[in-house]
């Protein structure tokens, strides 16, 4: 039989589980009352020494929690799945929104009425000193203007920690805390006295020390306290369980391992500790399998069902952590998601396959959780073992949105080609999303940016304007282009100037970090930072990169050649007719763009009290269910008082007859999704426009730009910015997610689909590239459909793609979840780079979702 399936949970984990799912995320202000009360007490110190005083006050004092049932143990909150903050960063938009971060669209926090108190005063400390000033102070204003009108955001670190780093668990698995404290006096004693660096770096090597020995005492905290719980239990068993937690948390991490269960107690330490001294996400744990096998496999006491267990806590705690960001990241990040990515199999640093033991439970803890986190995701090569293969799939179709899916051929040649040795490619994590990396060697500043390609390419047919200002140069208009070479130039220029101003942007936050956000306990498990002495703010790490990530190929692509095709080839649509269609968003309501006014929809009696987004949303019902809006259906609903009431006005009539037909003409065009190799051109060029200009970048750490093409949510968030589009898509709907194909255009099944993007360039995309694949479970059912499941993702692999994921969920699930949320909390959807309980999703993330192409084989 090749369907194994799965085994139960132990009834300690289905407790477990539960608590995370009936959590409550709340927002708790220890962590930010902490670090406050430190930088006041330390003002006259350099700031990476500040850092490391207050990251000492941090795990000396922040509250120890231990929950029932827990054998790994460590919290960075009390409550479970809630957050500190991090006011160092930024905290403005923390105070906007006090009275709305509970009832938000998404990711809501509670903030109860004393934190916002304590807060408030809290914050009044940190005016003018955040990382976020110090970047804005830099930034020119035309770099802001560009990230008011959607062309790109840095949000990610501009307002938060950096995070996306994979550190050395192994060396502290086997050596503790005490061996990095060990090898930094060493570093210190072997300083050169005379060489100028060496007081700079006998600062870092301070700060290294301060916060180690904190750690330290963190684990004991919590040996005590889990003393203290044995002293009191009058169960039996959990007596001994809490004594051997103690046992554990005095020997580690301050010591090296001795037996599977210290083992995954310092791992976890490891992973809160980094969470706590920044608020970065996608604190990533990498190939677990390979450093967690050689513990497992030496411990000669541990059962296999015990060990399972210890890493279906893991799987549990993952999930206790928990991030607030600003309401519009939050939409962007829609699903509380925190992108821990761990991930199993590959090859080792010779080559050779590296799947162990460890590999197949991972799988096997995704079954018995079958929670969001960790981002799961595998490595495949060429010589992966078939079984393997099978059991991912298997683990896939269980409709939890893991495992990704990636291509060793692809992405160790990718990190070769920007300069890593083969060895350190070879051993490359996955971080975040979909972001490779040379694991604990590397500072990839991933998700550096979100890139708007589609807005380029609308500001490009406006000749350099946006929302009526001249925001980028003037590179012609569009009337006035005489081949589609023309508007590929326009779209370049644009392009150039707008990626300039997102690297000036980027390298003003990493300056920043550099000046006031350093991290010396997370730097110290980064290679070569201890032997360089500095942080990997201020590059320590051996790799250094920025990897801003774009979204939109396919619609820019699709645009491009339906431009192409139809105005230059079959003449069928003018450029004039073409601009004033998407001026006037082929005649739609768009209560978001100014028109003429003519054709503008007004809001019947019966829905008089539907807010703008109410509106929108009714419009979108009538897009998912015939591709595009039909004004005969649009007037019936409105006769009916469903949705919106027609204008009455008399006028624009035939006007807005030509421009549904001009939409109609545009939306029936081929699309990239189909194998189509002349349509697919066009979004290959588009993308790799974005490519090059990233190219040319470098940062303040002696790195490289390298572009990457993922969305995490932002094609939906930012497709509320981007004006109607020449591939017929409406006015501020959904953009393509990642490299995917446009929502229902891929049509031609899932292998034209995959042929597809395959073409893209992922090589040079090397920060990362995300396919999204969905499947009606029952392509994918019996032995038959695991095969062919196996065989999808062969031959896309075999064709040089870099990264897929499947959600296997039929539509009509999705929908009754959305109508019926309280019979759906457990279900998990792949949302991007990442899964997320479908019911926490805001609604339009939803929708997109569910107007996904569902293939069948």
């Amino acid at each position: 039989m090749l369907e194994k399936g799965f085994s139960q949970p132990t009834e300690r984990i289905k407790r477990l589980r539960q608590v995370i799912i009936d959590a409550v995320p709340v927002v708790e202000s220890d962590r930010a009352r902490l670090i406050t009360e430190s930088y006041k007490e330390t003002e006259g110190l350099t700031n990476i020494l500040r850092r490391a005083k207050a990251v000492e006050k941090i795990f000396n004092e922040l509250p120890v929690t231990i929950r029932d049932d827990e054998l790994i143990v460590g919290s960075i909150t009390v409550n479970p799945r809630s957050t500190g903050l991090c006011p160092e960063f930024s905290y403005e938009w923390v105070e906007a929104e006090f009275d709305t971060m509970a009832t938000r669209m998404a990711d809501p926090f509670v903030i109860p009425e004393k934190t916002k108190k304590e807060l408030h005063e809290i914050f009044k400390y940190w005016k003018g000193k955040t990382t976020y000033d110090y970047a804005t102070s830099l930034m020119s204003d035309e770099a802001k203007d560009c990230m008011a009108n959607g062309i790109f955001t840095v949000g990610n670190y501009y307002f938060g920690g950096v995070g996306h780093v994979n550190v050395d668990y192994e060396k502290i698995i086997k050596y503790g805390f005490r061996g990095v404290i060990e090898q930094t006096v060493k570093a210190m004693n072997d300083l050169d006295d005379s060489d100028p660096i060496s007081i700079q770096k006998m600062q870092f090597y301070k700060a290294v020390i301060i916060s180690y020995n904190a750690a330290i005492n963190f684990a004991h905290r919590y040996a005590k306290k889990a003393e203290e719980l044995a002293n009191q239990e009058t169960n039996p068993q959990r007596k001994q369980e809490l004594l051997r937690i103690s046992s554990n948390c005095m020997r580690v991490p301050e010591y090296g391992a001795r037996d599977f269960w210290e083992a995954c107690q310092a791992f976890w330490f490891v992973q809160i500790l980094v969470q706590i001294e920044s608020n970065g996400h996608s604190i990533s744990p990498g190939r677990f399998d390979q450093y967690m096998y050689p513990p497992y496999k030496n411990d000669k006491n541990i059962t296999k069902d015990f060990a399972q267990e210890l890493i279906d806590c893991i799987w549990v705690k993952l999930n206790d952590i928990n991030k607030t960001r600003d309401e519009v990241s939050a939409q962007a990040f829609a699903g509380y998601a925190v992108f821990q990515n761990l991930c199993v199999g590959g090859v080792d640093g010779e080559g050779v396959d590296a799947t162990n033991d460890i590999s197949y439970m991972c799988m096997e803890a995704v079954a018995h959780v079958a929670l969001p986190a960790p981002s799961f995701s595998v490595r495949v090569h060429q010589n992966s073992p078939y079984e393997f293969l099978l059991r991912a799939c298997e683990v896939s179709r269980l409709g939890y949105g893991v495992p990704a899916f990636y291509n060793d051929e692809v992405i160790i040649l990718n990190l070769v080609s920007r300069g890593v040795k083969l060895e350190d490619a070879r051993d490359y994590s996955i971080i975040g999303c979909v972001e490779p990396q040379a694991g604990h060697r590397t500072e990839g500043w991933h998700d550096a940016a979100f890139f708007n390609i589609a807005k380029v390419l609308e500001i490009a047919l406006n000749n350099g304007r946006c929302n009526g200002k001249q925001l980028g140069p003037k590179t012609g208009e569009l009337e006035d282009m005489k081949n589609i070479d023309d508007i590929f130039d326009a779209y370049q220029k644009q392009m150039e100037y707008f990626v300039r101003y997102l690297a000036e942007a980027d390298n003003c936050v990493d300056y920043a970090h550099a000046a006031r956000g350093n991290l010396p306990f997370m730097s110290a498990m980064v290679d070569d930072c201890i032997k360089r002495g500095k942080s990997v703010q201020s590059g320590g790490a051996i790799y250094n990169f920025t990897g801003p990530q774009a979204f939109g190929v396919a619609d820019s692509g699709d645009s491009l050649y339906a431009i192409y095709k139809n105005v230059f080839e079959d003449k069928k649509i003018s450029l004039i007719d073409l601009k004033h269609a998407l001026e006037e968003n082929f005649g739609l309501s768009d209560s978001l763009v100014p028109g003429c006014g003519c054709n503008t929809q007004t809001v019947s009696a019966k829905v008089g009290e539907m807010n703008e987004a109410e509106i929108y949303d009714a419009v979108k019902k009538i897009l998912a269910s015939t591709g595009s809006i039909n004004v005969d259906e649009l007037e019936s609903k409105l006769t009916g008082g469903d949705y919106l009431q027609a204008n009455t006005c008399g006028c624009g009539s035939e006007q807005t007859g030509q421009f549904k037909t001009i939409q109609k003409i545009l939306d029936n065009t081929e699309s990239f999704g189909n194998d189509n190799e002349l349509c697919d051109k066009f979004a290959i060029r588009a993308a790799k426009i974005y490519c090059d200009e990233v190219d040319k970048y470098v940062n303040p750490r002696g790195g490289a730009f390298q572009a990457g093409i993922y969305p995490v949510s932002a094609n939906v968030l930012f497709g509320k910015d981007v004006g109607a589009l020449p591939d017929g898509r409406a006015a501020h709907t959904p953009l393509a997610d990642g490299v995917s194909p446009r929502q229902g255009k891929d049509s031609h099944g899932p292998t034209a689909a995959a042929n597809s993007v395959a073409k893209l360039p992922h090589f040079q995309a090397s920060n990362g590239t995300l396919y999204n694949q969905k499947f009606s479970p029952k392509a994918v059912e019996g032995e038959k459909g695991l095969k062919n499941f196996v065989a999808i993702i062969r031959s896309y692999f075999d064709q040089k793609g870099a990264h897929v994921q499947f959600n296997v969920v039929d539509r009509q699930t999705l929908i009754d979840a959305q109508e019926h949320p309280e019979d759906h909390k457990d279900l998990l959807v792949r949302v991007a780079g990442y899964s997320a309980h479908f019911v926490t999703l805001a609604k339009e993330v939803q929708d997109d979702i569910i107007n996904r192409t569902e293939h069948i084989m």
